[in-house]
């Protein structure tokens, strides 16, 4: 059942609108239907009645000789009038008939005969007085139904059968066809729904893609704010609700721009508090005789301001101010490299081809150092490949060292996690490099991927949204 639901709002609120048209046109076409009926019924009762009676006056005041003449000159292929002597017996069920009642007061009241018994009126529904045979013997002025060019093309008629007291003890017998009327839609009708339809369906259409634009840029902007907290401020537009949660996520954002800058000025206020002390003691430190303890004081100061530039520089996170401009991936993968490799690193690259992208180059550059010291570090060396597929484009760094255990790949980018516990600097830093580089991704819109190869080694990947 959810199969049949729109995953959008727009599609559900335009479902919810179809059906409602479907069941607005339904009861319509139903409303409209009775009404003919209704309206079919009266007029051609009323038409029935009327020649009925007019035939009826016309043959009481005729000489009863001329009586079959005047009848079959009255008389067509949809109404046929016959003299009896007596009367016919009618069906309980016909004179009972809807429209049998009618008809009697009807006739009773635009043909009196006061001194005449009441006339007698059945309908008998779902039957065709086009092919309806004579009523029995007895009959004169008629012969049986006959088709004719009337026949072609008529609705469904119910036969009414009327009985019409005469002057001298005789009966008029009228059978004639009472149109049923509920089932002919005529083109003009369906034409007007169908342009209904499609005016309401187009108006519908234009009125929820305007209700629901406002509460699309909502989500790409929350998407925004997910990769970049100076994403600029969305309009406030639309109804009441979504001009409400606008500003709110307008409110919102400002809180969190304002709260990583509280933030970013106490790192500051305690990278100085630090710095100062940690730089005077290093300053006594040295002041003293050379000896094995000096160094080792010297080492474990250089440790500690490596850790408060690593995490002063993670929780800064320059891809908040850095502006995105157009870079070529290749040529900046290039320098990395060899500036590494100059410096004695074994770090080497394939061929690059360019790929130009919108990407913030110093905070890119950075996440990738990490990877490739990442790889130098644990791995012995590290290859550097760059691959654009349709859609995406993956920064490749390999290596060929021991990789790392299932369970540890979904961690190591955890801030200050490592995989290699001695937290000694000669193995490595403080757990921050693949967590910088994962938030550089995703600030670009992109993730970071670490997998074992299957040759051995680890590969970490950047894969970053289609190039420009």
């Amino acid at each position: 059942m959810n199969r049949l639901v729109p995953a959008s709002l727009f599609g559900r609120i335009l479902a919810i609108l179809l059906v409602g048209l479907m069941a607005s046109h339904a009861a319509g076409y139903w409303i409209y239907a009775a009404d003919r009926e209704q309206a079919v019924r009266a007029v051609g009762g009323l038409a029935v009645a009327q020649r009925i009676a007019n035939a009826t006056r016309l043959l009481r005041e005729a000489p009863p000789e001329a009586r079959p003449r005047l009848a079959g000159a009255l008389a067509d292929a949809g109404f046929r009038i016959s003299e009896l002597a007596a009367p016919p017996a009618l069906d309980a069920a016909a004179e009972q008939a809807v429209g049998a009642r009618a008809l009697r007061e009807m006739l009773a009241r635009i043909a009196p005969a006061p001194d005449l018994p009441a006339p007698r009126v059945g309908v008998t529904a779902g039957t065709s007085p086009m092919a309806a045979p004579m009523m029995g013997p007895g009959w004169r002025g008629g012969g049986p139904w006959q088709g004719g060019p009337m026949a072609a093309g008529m609705p469904m008629l119910r036969e009414v059968t009327a009985l019409m007291p005469l002057p001298g003890g005789s009966w008029l017998a009228f059978r004639a066809g009472l149109p049923e009327g509920g089932g002919d839609v005529s083109l003009q009708f369906l034409l007007s729904m169908a342009v209904m339809a499609v005016v309401i369906l187009g108006a519908s259409i234009l009125a929820v893609r305007q209700a629901t634009r406002p509460l699309a840029a909502l989500a790409a902007a929350a998407d925004r704010l997910g990769r970049d907290v100076a994403t600029p401020a969305i309009e406030e537009e639309g109804t009441t609700e979504t001009r409400r949660a606008a500003r709110a996520f307008n409110e919102m954002q400002s809180r969190l721009r304002h709260l990583l800058e509280s933030r970013m000025q106490m790192l500051a206020a305690i990278s100085h508090d630090l710095r100062t002390p940690l730089t005077l003691l290093r300053l006594r430190v040295e002041n003293l005789p050379e000896t094995e303890e000096t160094a080792r004081m010297l080492a474990t100061i250089g440790d500690m301001e490596a850790m408060i530039a690593s995490m002063l520089a993670f929780a800064r996170d320059e891809t908040v101010t850095e502006p995105r401009r157009r870079t070529d991936l290749a040529a900046l993968l290039e320098s990395l490299v060899d500036d590494m490799a100059d410096a004695g690193l074994p770090v080497t690259a394939g061929r690059l081809d360019p790929v130009v992208a919108e990407a913030r180059a110093a905070a890119l550059k950075r996440a990738i150092r990490n990877l490739v010291d990442n790889a130098v570090t644990y791995g012995g060396g590290a290859r550097a490949s760059l691959i654009a597929t349709r859609g995406e484009v993956e920064i490749r760094i390999e290596d060929d060292g021991p990789g790392l255990p299932a369970g540890e790949i979904a961690r190591v980018t955890e801030p200050f996690y490592r995989a290699e516990r001695s937290r000694s600097r000669e193995t490595g830093g403080v757990g921050l490099g693949l967590a910088i580089a994962q938030t550089i991704a995703e600030a670009h819109g992109g993730r970071l991927s670490l997998a074992n190869r299957a040759e051995g080694g680890l590969r970490a990947s950047i894969t970053l949204p289609a190039p420009c």
